[in-house]
């Protein structure tokens, strides 16, 4: 094996020599070369070797002693398993092997023919070395434009870039390198641009596509220089007081960001977002797995117990910070909450509402969990279903007596036939009494005056009050009469009650809104119609009113059903990128998705158009129109770099069809229009003159 590789080792070195020569290897490059040489070397002298076994031994004692008689193999087999003769033929050569002499089993180095190989393999490398090649043959970054004699060189290359790219410091994670112009780095990560150029011009700066520079500095023989990015970027490398950059490497460049993602946030217990407080139930458990690939912080639970019902809900509000288990990107929130000293009681509603932040810096990344509702429903009370509150109805229970009204009337006019006249318009009488009972109380809602609600007096004689010059039923009350107010002389409720008017109550005037308001003034203009026929013994002029009345009542009904929300105000996050930035993109109202759209893109249309047939193309309108904020596309660098090769070369085809390919995914959708109708050929024609034929002979279509 080391023979073989004696061998061949010379005429590998040879080729590296000769190949470096004409490739103009580096010193690392040629390194790389004798390495992968001697490896290769040794890998076919160890695959050419023959292997020292059993047979290997056999064939030499063979070859090398005849007293052997080509039956060397039977020294190594035992006596007893062999036959009698081959048993006595190893006997013999047995006896034979403890009288003759070992034999020289190793192979002799051939030193002429090694000192042969290294001698010529050491010539061709130094020929390799010492002869110059042709001036148009060698590479143009081994011209020294230092050199004296050397002519300077017309355009400047790229002879390599190294971007170093240091991660934010909240992600702890080490820094790397690439090599290339191009990179995919973290939002908020610093690049240190390193560029080695073939030529010494004063001045190399990096233009990107937003409009800023970046002038690098001069720095052991590289240019250098660092930026934090936080968006994607294009730039471009200038150089300044020399020769300009060749165009392969005076393109466009492209940095990717990728965005740190919020944390994912998880709730076990409990498993849905509405629960209902069980009987005997003594606390809530709330159980939270979080997650984030550089780590998390601290949880915020905030509990919030809305207590009360009706209109008198009120809320109290606390906020515990959890701490969770595990480690810096995974942990698990575990929270307890004891009901009896959280003041929960029944019609009551816990909400609470898990959010957890990751350490990202400046602005850290907020995922919120929906609410969480604890509710515990009242024995009575209607709940909302999957309303997150409770409905109410605002109405007082009497204002449904008006349909016994006409239960009455209706019972009245059936008995009619059997009752005389008398009997007739007194019930009717009586039921317009209680219809004017019903109708004082829903006039005070409106702020009405308070009439005596008593059935007045039968004759006529007893309907003035002599004292008072009013009747009892003039719509004011006067208070009862009798010697009782004697008793009462003097107090000032009572001389109100007895002299004074109620003309409006305030919180019975302001109990509903404008609209229910007239729905109940329509009800009681109906009551007046029906108590009016009532009164004068006409019940069957007066029941038409009352539907009208009771249809009207049930509109104020259904109008007052209100909604009361049992889950505290959640306003919308804050962006902090906007604030206080005068960005009003978005601010305005949202327009009827049914009006015509303004911002039409049919420039964008005409811009193609032009791209496809070869015409001047407005290209500052789609440059403007990108540079909008928020972007109009998930992905504008595209667009810009194809529109930036276009004009660099604005002959150039390619280049047009790839920014007509970009933007025909953008143009806006035509509107769908009805096919003309297709036109009939010369048979066709005479078929339609036929069927219109005249019956008088006549031919030809109408």
């Amino acid at each position: 094996m080391a023979i073989r590789f004696a061998q061949t080792l010379p005429a590998g070195l040879a080729l590296v020599a000769i190949a470096g020569r004409l490739l103009a290897l580096s010193a690392a490059g040629v390194s790389v070369a004798v390495l992968l040489t001697v490896l290769a070397s040794a890998g076919l002298a160890r695959r050419a070797s023959t292997p020292i076994n059993a047979a290997w031994l056999n064939r030499q004692l063979d070859q090398l002693r005849p007293e052997f008689e080509d039956s060397a193999e039977l020294l190594w087999s035992a006596p007893d398993s062999l036959p009698a003769l081959v048993r006595l033929q190893r006997t013999r050569i047995a006896a034979r092997l403890d009288h003759a002499q070992l034999p020289e089993l190793r192979t002799p180095w051939p030193w002429r023919r090694l000192i042969l190989i290294w001698l010529a393999s050491t010539l061709v490398a130094l020929l390799a070395v010492a002869v110059q090649l042709p001036k148009d043959r060698r590479p143009e970054m081994l011209s020294d434009p230092g050199t004296e004699g050397s002519e300077a060189p017309q355009v400047l290359s790229l002879i390599d870039m190294q971007l170093d790219v240091t991660p934010p410091a909240y992600t702890r994670l080490p820094e790397y390198s690439t090599h290339g112009p191009e990179a995919t780095v973290l939002e908020g990560a610093t690049v240190h641009w390193r560029i080695a150029l073939d030529g010494q011009p004063e001045g190399v700066r990096l233009a990107f596509h937003d409009g800023s520079d970046l002038a690098l500095v001069p720095e052991h023989g590289l240019w250098q220089g660092q930026r934090r990015i936080t968006q994607p970027l294009l730039y471009r490398l200038h150089t300044e007081g020399g020769p300009p950059l060749n165009k392969a490497d005076a393109g466009l460049n492209r940095i990717e960001v990728t965005h740190d993602q919020p944390p994912a946030l998880r709730v076990f217990a409990p498993d849905r977002t509405l629960s209902l407080a069980e009987p005997g139930q003594r606390d809530w458990t709330l159980e939270a797995e979080a997650s984030d690939d550089y780590g998390l912080t601290d949880a915020r639970l905030s509990i919030t117990l809305a207590h009360g019902t009706g209109e008198n809900v009120v809320f109290r509000e606390t906020v515990h910070t959890l701490r969770g288990e595990g480690d810096a990107t995974r942990r698990l929130y575990r929270h307890r909450i004891a009901l009896a000293e959280a003041g929960f009681e029944p019609g009551d509603d816990l909400i609470l509402r898990l959010s957890v932040d990751d350490n990202r810096t400046p602005l850290a990344n907020t995922t919120r969990h929906p609410s969480l509702i604890l509710r515990w429903p009242l024995a009575r009370g209607g709940e909302a279903g999957s309303l997150e509150g409770v409905v109410r109805d605002v109405m007082p229970a009497y204002f449904r007596s008006q349909r016994q009204i006409i239960i009455d009337t209706e019972a009245l006019l059936t008995e009619r036939g059997r009752l005389d006249e008398e009997s007739f318009v007194d019930r009717s009488d009586a039921i317009g009494v209680d219809q004017r009972i019903l109708r004082l109380r829903y006039g005070q809602f409106l702020g009405e005056e308070t009439e005596v609600a008593t059935p007045p007096p039968a004759s006529d004689e007893q309907n003035e009050d002599p004292q008072s010059g009013h009747s009892f039923d003039d719509g004011h009350d006067h208070g009862d009469a009798g010697p009782s107010r004697a008793a009462r002389f003097g107090e000032i409720a009572n001389v109100l009650a007895e002299y004074g008017h109620t003309h409006d109550h305030t919180e019975a005037a302001t109990l509903f809104d404008s609209s229910t308001r007239e729905l109940l003034r329509s009800a009681l203009n109906a009551m007046w119609q029906a108590e009016l026929h009532l009164r004068t013994g006409r019940p069957d002029d007066a029941l038409p009113h009352e539907y009208q009345a009771l249809d009207f009542i049930k509109r104020v009904q259904q109008a007052n059903r209100i909604y009361l929300a049992r889950a505290g105000l959640e306003l919308p996050p804050i962006d902090f990128d906007r604030r206080l930035g005068g960005d009003l993109a978005g601010v305005g109202a949202h327009r009827d998705p049914l009006s015509a759209r303004e911002d039409a893109l049919d420039w964008l249309l005409e811009l193609w158009t032009a791209l496809e047939y070869d015409e001047p193309a407005d290209l500052d309108a789609l440059e403007r129109w990108l540079g909008q904020r928020p972007a109009p596309l998930a992905d504008p660098l595209s667009l810009l770099a194809a529109m930036d090769r276009l004009r660099r070369d604005p002959d150039c085809r390619d280049c047009a069809n790839s920014l007509g390919r970009l933007i025909w995914p953008l143009l806006p959708r035509p509107p769908a229009q009805v096919p003309a109708r297709a036109q009939p050929d010369a048979a066709g024609e005479r078929y339609l003159d036929a069927i219109h034929a005249q019956p008088n002979g006549q031919g030809g279509r109408q």
